[in-house]
């Protein structure tokens, strides 16, 4: 049961059923249902039907239809001045797929020894979790927190520690991640592609929730070609989740092998969605969305989720959020040695609300007490009045998770354990 199958199964409870709209699902990882985008894809698709039906009912290449790994070669050629052909672009159903893909084709037994994927800063994506076949085959680097001023903190990424890994067949991280936001710095960026040259492994970065698109949340670091970066890029953030559409751009000799995969194992990604998707890229239809719609909404969400926490949250207990401007999800940290992230997320469902444990964000297993069962993370795409409710009913349970002021912390620790 990983982290992201968990949420899955959620995903499931919270629609499913006579009682589906009762829920106030706040761990979901859907993008917000916004007007203006909805009504550019539905232009989008219409315009794929009418086009390209007939083409997308048949068997495609693996590596993606000429029509959109073209649009794709022409839009980073103008927008960040890449030089790249069709042997630099594999198109897959969504880039949870393509990480797989990547974890199956560089991690596992090998002939110099096993090789690991190495997470360099965690927390990051749930999903990374489940990622190779193999016992072990994930490992991740544990950021220290460091606390800033009023209620909030930041992770750092030590470099020093990754660099001491010596099993890596690749390093994978999402930039801005998720579930913190957190972007890389160009320093950053810089320092993990020198130790990614030093193995010779790829260092794959997932752009899902960046630049150029959906710029959900703030970055830095601008995505960079190199002999030892693939770029992972999504739609699902865009507003198209569910049409599992998702691109890798890199070096041949890291592409081509996932084109094999894509071939041996699903054939290629749907192709009426692939050339909604082009259309989107030629005509600049996609960068207007992010401009005039998708990056003032999650900009005013996180504004609208910081008032709400700080209203809701007990203000005698030491909590923080992690530093952001925007972004798909809120990141919580509660700095207490009772607060335990999964018995929050029990006791919250039962009152019908989901929030994402922390501890699925990591790799190393938890232990009571420890930062990694002290967090939680709430998504900010639902609608306003769940994420309201959603966020006063988390207030109300975690003061209810607090000890009785007359109580030792190890009585409340052991009664907790036997439950």
């Amino acid at each position: 049961m990983s982290g992201l199958r968990s949420l899955m199964d959620d995903i499931a409870t919270s629609t499913a059923g006579g009682n589906a709209g009762d829920w106030l699902n706040l761990s979901i990882g859907n993008p917000a249902v916004i007007p203006g985008v909805q009504a550019m894809w539905r232009d989008l698709t219409r315009h794929a039907l009418d086009e390209s039906f007939a083409e997308a009912g048949q068997y495609g290449p693996s590596r993606g239809t000429p029509a959109l790994v073209d649009a794709i070669a022409d839009y980073f050629r103008d927008h960040l001045g890449w030089r790249i052909g069709s042997e630099n672009i594999v198109i897959g159903p969504g880039s949870q797929m393509l990480c797989f893909i990547a974890a199956a084709l560089h991690a596992g037994p090998g002939r110099a020894g096993p090789r690991r994927v190495l997470l360099p800063m965690t927390p990051d994506y749930t999903g990374y979790q489940g990622l190779c076949t193999v016992a072990g085959g994930i490992a991740g680097v544990e950021s220290p927190p460091v606390p800033e001023d009023g209620r909030l903190f930041r992770y750092d990424l030590d470099l020093d520690a990754v660099a001491s890994h010596t099993d890596p067949g690749m390093l994978l991280l999402s930039s801005p991640c998720n579930p913190t936001g957190r972007a890389l710095s160009p320093a950053e960026q810089d320092g993990l592609i020198r130790i990614a040259e030093r193995l010779d492994v790829p260092l794959f970065v997932d752009h899902a929730y960046g630049r150029p698109f959906p710029q959900i949340g703030p970055t830095q670091a601008a995505p960079v070609l190199h002999p030892n970066v693939v770029n992972c890029f999504s739609l699902s953030k865009m507003g198209l989740p569910g049409e599992r559409i998702g691109f890798a751009i890199g070096p041949e000799r890291f592409i081509t092998p996932m084109v094999s995969f894509v071939s041996n194992s699903v054939l290629h990604a749907p192709r009426l969605a692939q050339a909604a998707v082009a259309e989107g890229l030629r005509s600049g239809a996609i960068d207007d969305a992010v401009a005039k719609e998708i990056r003032p909404f999650y900009a005013e969400r996180r504004l609208l989720a910081e008032k709400l926490l700080l209203s809701a949250m007990p203000p005698d207990i030491d909590w923080r959020l992690h530093v952001n401007e925007g972004g798909m999800f809120a990141w919580v940290w509660v700095n207490e040695g009772w607060f335990d992230d999964l018995a929050l997320y029990r006791r919250l469902k039962e009152q019908q609300v989901f929030i994402t444990p922390g501890r699925s964000f990591f790799t190393a297993a938890p232990r009571p007490g420890e930062h990694r069962t002290q967090c939680f993370r709430i998504t900010l795409s639902v609608d306003e009045v769940v994420i309201k409710e959603g966020i006063r009913r988390i207030g109300q349970a975690v003061g209810q998770a607090r000890p009785p002021r007359n109580l030792p912390s190890s009585s409340v620790d052991r009664e907790e354990t036997s439950r």
